[in-house]
């Protein structure tokens, strides 16, 4: 992290990082990721595995080489599940725990989780054996319609907030360099997901009522569960910001049996989209009325790349919730106008094959794209323009800098809150670790409110 702060920081924050980001998930990630997810299904178990890929033939050799890896890839999992458990129980456990068990807890759950969420490697040499790297079960245009109605009329009622919020439980807290860190969690109030949402918080020290941003992450990024994962906004909390941080849906510890992080998003499209916005704005309701209850500063959403998506669907819908629901100000990194521009435009649609799925699904792209529409339709937002920052990349291929400013023109956000960088979507993020000029605007407006 510390290079990422030093003038090298400009070297290795360029488009050439990008370039080779899209290729590595092409080629590695999302393949490695399919069949680490397989094995998760496999529970050990070479034939169970070979059962998913029934036109694959393997040598002895090979059939060797994948039992080890599913031998090391069951330890990891069972140890990193046993860990999680005693994390649990420590963090949010009714019995007494030292600070010294506390931290040993953490840095425990992080060090196993790191190393389960690295055995994807040991796949590395059976990439050839997938026709795709995302288990699709997309559903028909039928089907949709039979869900949402002809023309989306049942959608209201899917993204209409409950009558009564979950109780919100929250951790022990633990010291960390920038203050304290904690977690709260409740369940989530979307029937379709059905189970715990976490958050980690990340507390300035020494400031009461802190204004607050709730920051989301982007597609298959698992923040909670890797060591030293890339920290966009670690700034904010050094400017006595307060930061919660929620997994979304499909992700870390939600992430469905046989799939991995984020894959249920794509795998189920496009219903499973509905099904994940629609949780989120619930699930960030919840959130935000939290943050209201425990201090009485502004709070903001925000987010990178899907998060940002999730936090202006957020604070679009909010013109329609109660007055303490509404954010006071939007935070988007890396992002545009529509969800849909990203996955039947972007440069990881093709990676995801996600086009070509839908239409053997019997979509037509018009089609996908007048469903996808439905699922952030272009209203105005229910704070100011001038209490909207946005950040992009020029050279950014997934969510491109042109789709972002139309939806920023629409919401006339001043220029002197527009950040522009020579950088695509990979390396937009890492270049605010050194350029902090995006945080230090959001502090300022935070300040104002």
């Amino acid at each position: 992290m510390r290079i990422l702060r030093s003038p090298v920081a400009r070297l290795i924050a360029r488009p050439w990082l990008d370039f080779l980001a899209l290729g590595a998930g092409r080629r590695y990630f999302f393949p490695v990721s399919r069949l680490w997810a397989m094995a998760r299904e496999a529970e050990g178990s070479v034939d169970h595995f070979m059962e998913a890929l029934p036109d694959a033939k393997l040598k002895p050799r090979k059939l060797r080489k994948l039992s080890a890896a599913l031998d090391l890839f069951e330890h990891c999992r069972l140890k990193a599940s046993m860990t999680e458990q005693l994390w649990d129980e420590y963090l949010f456990g009714s019995a007494e725990v030292s600070l010294e068990h506390l931290l040993m807890a953490e840095e425990m759950r992080l060090d196993v989780r790191t190393a389960y969420n690295m055995t994807r490697k040991r796949f590395a040499p059976f990439r050839g054996l997938l026709h795709t790297s995302v288990k699709m079960v997309a559903t028909t245009p039928e089907q949709v319609v039979q869900r949402f109605g002809e023309q989306g009329e049942h959608l209201a009622t899917l993204f209409r907030l409950p009558d009564s919020f979950p109780a919100v439980e929250v951790s022990r807290r633990i010291p960390v360099p920038r203050g304290e860190d904690y977690w709260i969690r409740f369940p989530s109030p979307s029937a379709a997901m059905a189970d715990m949402v976490y958050a980690r918080v990340h507390e300035p020290p020494g400031v009461t009522n802190p204004p607050t941003l709730i920051f989301g992450h982007g597609m298959c990024v698992e923040f909670d569960h890797y060591h030293n994962l890339v920290d966009e906004v670690a700034g904010l909390v050094e400017q006595g910001i307060r930061v919660v941080r929620p997994e979304a849906p499909w992700h870390g510890r939600r992430v469905l049996p046989g799939h991995y992080g984020g894959e249920q998003l794509l795998s189920t499209a496009p219903t499973g989209m509905f099904d994940y916005l629609s949780a989120q704005h619930k699930e960030w309701a919840v959130i935000i009325d939290w943050c209201r209850k425990t201090s009485s500063g502004p709070v903001a959403v925000g987010g990178v790349s899907l998060g940002a998506q999730t936090a202006k669907s957020v604070a679009m819908a909010a013109n329609d919730w109660p007055k303490a629901l509404r954010p006071d100000a939007v935070f988007a990194v890396i992002h545009c106008s529509h969800i849909a521009e990203a996955v039947l435009d972007g440069a990881l649609s093709d990676v995801w094959n996600f086009s070509g799925a839908l239409r053997d699904a019997g979509w037509s792209r018009d089609l996908a794209r007048k469903w996808l529409l439905r699922l952030d339709p272009m209203r105005q937002a229910c704070v100011p323009p001038e209490r909207v920052v946005s950040v992009t990349g020029t050279h950014d291929v997934v969510t491109r800098q042109s789709w972002a400013y139309r939806q920023m023109d629409y919401w006339q956000v001043p220029d002197e809150n527009r950040f522009s960088y020579r950088r695509g979507h990979f390396s937009v993020p890492l270049g605010m670790i050194r350029d902090t000029q995006p945080l230090i605007r959001l502090r300022e407006i935070l300040s104002q409110c």
